[in-house]
This record gives C-alpha cells, structure tokens and sequence, in this order.
C-alpha cells in the first residue's frame, strides 16, 4: 500500500528540475573558471571558494538524493499510516524544496559566468519563502517522525503534536519574515532577529509542547 497519495504532476515537475539542473551543470562547466565563488558573507562578500568540477556536481547529486528521499520515507516512517493525511502538502514541499535549490544553483552559476547577482539575497529571500510556506501548512502535517516539530512530547500525544504544530506554524511565519527584512537592515541587527528568530523556533516550540503535555497529563490524573 502506498502511503502517500501518488501525484503524477509533482513527479514530473520534480524529474523536470533535476533534469534542468544537470544541463545546467553542464553548461555551466564549459563556462566557469577552475577555481569559482561558492560561499558568501552577510553582506553578499565572497569568503569561500571551491573547484568548479566539485560544485557544478553537487547540486544534482543532492537534489537527487533529496527527491529519493522523499520517495523512500513514507516506507520506512512507523507512523507510514499518516502521510496519507498530508500527502498534498508533502507532494507540495518535495517540489518547493527541489525548485529552491535550482534558483540558488541558476544565481550560482550565473554569479560564476561573469554577472552580478546577490547570492547572499536571493539566499535569504528563498530561506525566508521556505520557512513562511512552511509555516503556513504546518498545522496540516500528522505525527510522524521525519517532518514537522518532533520531540519527546510532540511524539507522545497526537493532541500535542495538533497545538504545537498550529502555533509552531506562526513562529515559522514569523522566521521566515525576519529572513526577508534582514536584507534592508544593519548587520548587527539582522544578526539580533535572524538569533531570536531561531530562538522562537526551537526554545518556543519545545516549551509550548511540554506546557502542553504537562497540562494534559494532570488533566487525565485527575
């Protein structure tokens, strides 16, 4: 039995962009210098570079692994049952993430090619998208044990894991706005929202949870 609903048009499109992706490769190569730019600073500096044979590789090869990930864990997830709940946003997120990778490969390459792009922006603007759209869908995630707010407390009561992922999705929210702003702040200040932020996320979310689980576990010995 398959766990996940099938989605012919998500597997295609995701064939699609990791088939685009390797021709980009490619392309690519024949473009680039032998030594290229692969890490920036907050300020969109370059402060890390790499051999272009390694990183005009890497791309497909993790997205590859990505997709085949996605493919396999609602096989091997105990709680393999209740990915049929969320299948749509599943399908959804295996292509969110995959396209994300491709825009930040494509404003790689090009940044390498000889044109100017602001790798450091379109980074945190996709990073700041992601984490929104995560947060917006969060609430339709059900237990399991490779996706969503996963701890001790969150895994043990599906009313837990149903509160936590309801207000954890505001936090992500939240997150993914910060990340978006911080491009038209002060350093230092973007580095104070994108900490808190993160902050939010984890302390947050693991809070609320025990709150939560404390709560309804007097509730049930009384």
């Amino acid at each position: 039995m398959n766990p996940v609903k099938p989605s012919i048009k998500s597997e295609i499109f995701c064939l699609s962009i990791i088939f685009l992706t390797i021709c980009f490769s490619i392309y690519f190569y024949s473009q680039w210098p032998d030594i290229i730019a692969s890490h920036w600073d907050f300020e969109g500096n370059v402060d890390g570079y790499s051999n272009k044979a390694f990183m005009v590789w890497i791309f497909p090869v993790m997205m590859s692994s990505i997709y085949a990930l996605f493919l396999a864990l609602p096989y091997i997830d105990p709680k393999k049952k209740n990915y049929e709940g969320f299948s749509e946003f599943y399908h959804f997120f295996k292509s969110l993430i995959l396209t994300i990778f491709f825009i930040l490969f494509i404003g790689i390459g090009r940044y390498n090619s000889g044109y100017y792009v602001n790798i450091t922006l379109l980074s945190t603007v996709s990073l700041g998208v992601l984490m929104f759209v995560i947060g917006l869908y969060l609430k339709e995630i059900k237990p399991n044990w490779f996706m969503g707010i996963k701890n001790p407390w969150t895994l043990s009561s599906d009313k837990v894991w149903k509160k936590t992922h309801k207000i954890g999705g505001y936090f992500f929210m939240v997150f993914g706005i910060i990340l978006i702003i911080c491009n038209f702040l002060p350093e230092i200040l973007s580095m104070i929202l994108f900490i808190l932020g993160i902050l939010l996320i984890i302390i947050g979310t693991t809070v609320y949870s025990y709150v939560i689980y404390y709560n309804e576990s007097n509730k049930k010995k009384r």
